[in-house]
Order: structure tokens, then C-alpha cells, then sequence
């Protein structure tokens, strides 16, 4: 595996992804109510479809790195709390989504700081994506989604599905936070024997 490397197409969208980030901000507060919240979701789109496909090109083609494997998960982290803080700061009176998120980044930085404490002792596998990881991943990006767009859609409550299916990713953050931290506990022990 190559410690560093800024070639391959799956390493320049997980970039791209990056570079993403202020845009979603500035089209989500510039018009929020018309066409600012299309360009922002119409970002947020592009940046959930290319978190799948550097992974998938980056295996296909050989261009796995190590820098690649450490941007990836850093871009997707900032991509979501980047959304969530964004969505927050325009509906301040929505508790349910502040708890919500107050859970989803918490876990967020409680995961990285587990995976890099296994990382000294040579153990990060042992909180390798699970399923329960997957399936808050793909909940909540469909959440977020909805969130972003929040107004109604061919008579669909747009903003109240978003808030059912944050809640629903909520609970797999946590199902999966403990998960995670059995299982880094338990590679801990092993160490120690």
C-alpha cells in the first residue's frame, strides 16, 4: 500500500468532497428557501455518491493508500457535521435534531479517537466498519438529505420523514458505538496478555 499519494480519481473525489464543504454552506444560507437549498442538497448529493465510488475505484484500480484510507473517514466526519451544525444553526428551536446530533458527532469523534488509540498498538482492525455502521451511515445520509431539503415535496412532509429517519440513525449510533467499544476494549485485553 503507498503511504502518500494525491494521483487517482478515487483520492481526487474524496478531495473533491472536501472542497465541498463551504459550498454546501454558502448555497444553504444564501437563498435558503428556493434555489440555495437545491444547489446545497444538489452538493450534498454529489458528496454521499462519491463516498461510495472513491472507495469502489480506489480497490478497482490499485490506487489504495494510506493517506486515502486516513482522508476518506476525515471527509465524510466533516461532510456530516458540517450538515448537521449547518441545519441546526437555520432551525434553533428543533431539539429533537439538536440531541440528535449532539449523539451522531459525539460518536463520531469517540470512534476516531478509539481507532487511533488501537492504532499505537497495532489493533485498528478490531473497530473495522461493522453492519450496524453501515446501515446508520446509509440512514442517516437519506436523514440528512431530507433535512437539507426540509420543505414540502409532492405533498410529502419532507422535513418530519428527515427528523423519523435521524432519529432511526440515531439509534444505530449508538447500537454501533457500543459495538465499537467492546470491541476496541476487548483487542485491548489481548494486548495485555
Amino acid at each position: 500500500m503507498t503511504i502518500f499519494t494525491t494521483k487517482g480519481l478515487a483520492l481526487k473525489l474524496t478531495l473533491a468532497r472536501i472542497y465541498c464543504i463551504p459550498l454546501f454552506v454558502i448555497f444553504y444560507f444564501f437563498h435558503p428557501e428556493a434555489w440555495g437549498q437545491w444547489l446545497a442538497l444538489g452538493i450534498y448529493t454529489f458528496a454521499s455518491i462519491s463516498d461510495y465510488l472513491d472507495g469502489y475505484l480506489a480497490r478497482k484500480n490499485n490506487e489504495v493508500s494510506a493517506f486515502g484510507a486516513f482522508l476518506d473517514p476525515v471527509a465524510d466526519k466533516l461532510m456530516v457535521c458540517t450538515v448537521l451544525i449547518t441545519v441546526l444553526a437555520n432551525n434553533a428551536q428543533e431539539y429533537l435534531v439538536f440531541i440528535c446530533a449532539l449523539i451522531i458527532i459525539s460518536r463520531e469523534i469517540w470512534v476516531s479517537a478509539l481507532r487511533e488509540w488501537l492504532a499505537t498498538v497495532g489493533k485498528r482492525e478490531a473497530v473495522a466498519v461493522s453492519k450496524a455502521g453501515k446501515y446508520k451511515t446509509a440512514c442517516q445520509m437519506f436523514a440528512l438529505g431530507f433535512l437539507i431539503y426540509r420543505e414540502k415535496f409532492i405533498g410529502l412532509p419532507i422535513w418530519q420523514i428527515g427528523q423519523v429517519l435521524l432519529v432511526i440513525a440515531t439509534i444505530l449510533t449508538i447500537y454501533s458505538l457500543i459495538g465499537y467499544t467492546k470491541s476496541a476494549f476487548k483487542a485491548m485485553q489481548e494486548t495485555k496478555k
